[in-house]
């Protein structure tokens, strides 16, 4: 295996539905999976999180988390983080955080998240971004939400996880986006896009795969560009546990590593 081999982890938002933490945790260890990438309510339970990775042999590197819930609690998600060894939080959506269609807010959000990121980076925590589609529309200013953010967050600790698949659904150039923030980029969502028209009752999303995203070579761009994890996620599947074992037996193809060991910071 090679150094600072990349992690490949399952986002538990996939099989929500599969049932409890330790259903949820015991269904990723079956599928092949050694890495998983938790949600906020899990880190609401440090000990019961750590007690079923431990059992179930899995390791946490990141979490998703709200820019509310670390600004407020960040005691406690930073004891919950040490308890785990979570080393990356990553907010996952800033919708309900501002006006999407206003520079200023853009502006303001970036440089709260940016300082927030260098109180974390002292504390051993990576902070960052996680793209959906808001941010890819064009605001007043002719620039986009997402590069008015990172420009106000600019000379901070702040990184970026890059959900490819929600960049292509907003009309996005994903290779060109990772290209330019390769600076920030520290770990990337895997999912797929259905064929247009197909698999409604799945948000027209898709194993990753069977879409019509080219992985292996977005795969390659990623890792290329800084992202050390690359996370397996769907946001609806029908069959989740399915969806997870087809999803990592694809990308195994063409990956020539394995995940053992979180990033190194």
């Amino acid at each position: 295996m090679k150094p600072n081999a990349p992690i490949i982890a399952l986002q538990l938002f996939s099989i929500r539905q599969v049932g409890s933490l330790e259903e949820q945790l015991s269904a990723a260890a079956r599928a092949g999976i050694q890495a998983v990438e938790v949600l906020e309510e899990h880190l609401a339970q440090p000990l019961e999180l750590k007690r079923c990775l431990d059992e179930h042999q899995l390791i946490a590197p990141s979490a998703h988390i709200s820019f509310e819930t670390i600004k407020n609690g960040q005691s406690r998600i930073l004891d919950a983080c040490k308890s785990c060894n979570i080393t990356q939080l990553f907010v996952p959506s800033v919708a309900g955080l501002l006006q999407i269609d206003t520079t200023n807010d853009w502006q303001r959000l970036g440089e709260q998240m940016g300082a927030l990121a260098d109180t974390l980076d002292r504390n051993g925590i990576t902070f960052g971004f996680h793209n959906n589609d808001v941010g890819f529309s064009l605001l007043g200013s002719g620039r986009y939400g997402f590069e008015v953010l990172f420009n106000a967050a600019r000379g901070s600790a702040l990184k970026w996880q890059a959900d490819i698949a929600w960049l292509q659904r907003a009309g996005m150039e994903p290779v060109e986006w990772m290209k330019r923030y390769r600076s920030v980029l520290v770990s990337a969502h895997v999912k797929d896009l259905a064929p247009t028209g197909s698999n409604a009752d799945e948000d027209g999303w898709s194993d990753i795969g069977s879409g019509v995203l080219t992985w292996p070579s977005l795969w390659k761009t990623a890792l290329d560009n800084g992202a050390r994890s690359l996370v397996l996620e769907h946001d609806n599947p029908k069959e989740p546990i399915e969806f997870a074992k087809r999803s990592f037996a694809y990308v195994s193809r063409f990956n020539t590593s394995q995940p053992v060991k979180p990033p190194v910071r």
